[in-house]
C-alpha cells in the first residue's frame, strides 16, 4: 500500500501551459472539445506541455469467475483461456484493433482457471479463478492484495520499458456479473438497474444474472466505503489486477485509458483507494452496459466515444488512441494566431 499512498497529484502548471498553447492556435477557443482537455491532462501527467504518447500498449488482464456456475453467461469459463491464448498469439479482436495504431498488446494471466500453454502469455497467476461469490467472498484478502500488486508491478515494468500510455483491458467470462455487483455497491443502485446482458444473454439468463448479483450482495454485505472489501467479496482477480494497473500507472506517471464497464469498475475502485489516481486516467467510451456511465461519473470522467460498444478486451480503449493522435497533431502542427492576420479569440468560459 506504500506506493498507493505515495501517488501524487499531476502538474497543474503544465496543464495550464498546455491550455495556453491550445488558445494560441488559430481556431475558436475550445473548439476541439474534450480532446483539448485530454491533451492538457496528458501534459499534467508528463510535467510538460510538450507531450508524447508514441509508446503505447494495451494490457489485458485475464481471470475466471466462480459465479459462472450460476448460469450467468452464454458460454463456459473455458473460453477465457482460449481467448487469452488468441490475444497472446496476436489473433484476437484487440490485436486487430490495435495494429493500425502502433499499439502493443500484452496478455497477463492473473487468474485463469487452467494453465494456458502459450508462450506469449505473461504468467502472474494468483489463483485458478475466483470462488462463487453467491456463496461467500470471491477472493481472500491475500489474493486480492496479490492481484492488486500484479497490476502495479506490470505498470512499473512497462514504465521502465518506456511506455507512456496504457489501455486497461480484460478477458474473463463472467466478469460483467462481478462489475455489476461492484457498480451496485458503489453507486447505491439496485442490481436490476446496473446489470446488463454482457456478451449476450436471453431474458431468462439476464434474470439469473440479476439474481446472482442480488444473492452475492446479500451473502457478502460488501462495505461501500471500503473498495478492498468490495473487490474481495464480489470482484475478480483480473478486476483487482486492473485496479492495481490504474494505481500503478498513477504512481509511475503514466496515462491509463479506461475501457468498458469492467475497466471502469476497476478504475472506480482505484479512485476510491487513491483519488489522485483519477488525474492519470482518460475515459475512452461509454459502455453499452448499464453501469458504464454511472461508474465514469463517479470518477468524474467524461468519455468522448458513445457508440454502444461492449466488446471488451480493451478494444474501446484502443479506439481512443487515433483520436488522441489527431489531437496531438493539431496541437503540435496547427498554425497559431501569431502566424496569421487573424485576431486571437478571447476565452469567456
Amino acid at each position: 500500500m506504500e506506493r498507493i499512498n505515495n501517488i501524487r497529484h499531476t502538474n497543474i502548471a503544465a496543464r495550464l501551459r498546455a491550455q495556453e498553447h491550445w488558445d494560441c492556435i488559430a481556431k475558436p477557443v475550445g473548439s476541439f472539445g474534450r480532446l483539448e482537455d485530454m491533451i492538457c491532462r496528458i501534459a499534467a501527467v508528463q510535467n510538460s506541455e510538450n507531450i508524447c504518447i508514441s509508446r503505447r500498449c494495451a494490457v489485458i488482464m485475464c481471470g475466471d469467475h466462480g459465479v459462472t456456475a450460476e448460469g450467468v453467461t452464454q458460454c463456459g469459463s473455458e473460453v477465457t483461456a482460449s481467448c487469452a491464448a488468441d490475444i497472446a498469439s496476436g489473433c484476437a479482436n484487440v490485436n486487430a484493433v490495435a495494429a493500425p495504431f502502433s499499439t502493443d498488446v500484452f496478455t497477463v494471466d492473473v487468474g485463469i482457471a487452467s494453465d494456458v500453454d502459450c508462450p506469449g502469455i505473461i504468467s502472474r497467476k494468483v489463483a485458478y479463478g475466483t470462488r462463487n461469490m453467491t456463496r461467500g467472498p470471491a477472493m481472500t484478502c491475500a489474493e486480492t492484495e496479490a492481484a492488486l500488486k500484479v497490476g502495479m508491478d506490470i505498470a512499473g515494468q512497462l514504465n521502465n520499458e518506456g511506455y507512456q500510455l496504457l489501455v486497461a483491458g480484460e478477458m474473463g467470462i463472467g466478469n460483467t456479473t462481478s462489475a455489476s455487483a461492484i457498480a451496485s455497491v458503489l453507486l447505491g443502485i439496485p442490481a436490476e438497474q446496473v446489470t446488463g446482458r454482457g456478451a449476450g444473454l436471453s431474458s431468462d439468463g439476464l434474470m439469473r444474472k440479476i439474481n446472482a448479483v442480488k444473492t452475492a450482495l446479500d451473502v457478502n454485505r460488501p462495505d461501500r466505503n471500503d473498495p478492498m472489501d468490495i473487490l474481495c467479496k464480489v470482484g475478480g482477480l483480473e478486476v483487482a489486477a486492473m485496479t492495481g494497473l490504474f494505481l500503478g500507472a498513477a504512481y509511475y506517471g503514466m496515462i491509463a485509458v479506461v475501457d468498458g464497464v469492467i475497466s471502469a469498475a476497476a478504475a472506480a475502485c482505484a479512485y476510491l483507494l487513491q483519488p489522485a489516481a483519477a488525474e492519470y486516467m482518460l475515459p475512452s467510451h461509454c459502455s453499452g452496459e448499464p453501469a458504464g456511465k454511472g461508474l465514469l461519473d463517479l470518477i468524474g470522467l467524461d468519455p468522448v466515444i458513445d457508440a454502444g460498444m461492449r466488446l471488451g478486451e480493451g478494444t474501446g480503449g484502443v479506439l481512443l488512441i487515433p483520436l488522441l493522435d489527431g489531437a496531438v497533431s493539431l496541437y503540435n502542427n496547427a498554425r497559431k494566431f501569431s502566424d496569421t492576420n487573424i485576431e486571437r479569440y478571447s476565452r469567456f468560459v
